[in-house]
């Protein structure tokens, strides 16, 4: 997997958790459906996928790693 890759994976599940969780505060709190302020929901969920590739950007991935070093057994030249 690339980092861009692992990036917008973890970017994606992090987007479908809070819309999830917002989404149940957001019903939680309202009388009706209609009532449901989507807009909310939908910035929130949007804030929380941006902050999640600026956050990988800055400190990495563990899943990305550089890959393993190979050793044909010759000295380096």
């Amino acid at each position: 997997m690339s980092k861009w890759e692992a990036i917008f994976h973890r970017a994606f599940r992090t987007l479908i958790q809070v819309a999830a969780s917002s989404a149940i505060a957001a019903i939680g709190s309202a009388k009706t459906l209609g009532e449901v302020d989507w807009m909310y929901v939908a910035s929130t969920t949007a804030l929380a996928a941006i902050l999640s590739v600026l956050m990988s950007l800055s400190t990495g991935l563990p899943e990305v790693s550089p890959g393993p070093e190979i050793d044909d057994g010759h000295p380096p030249a």
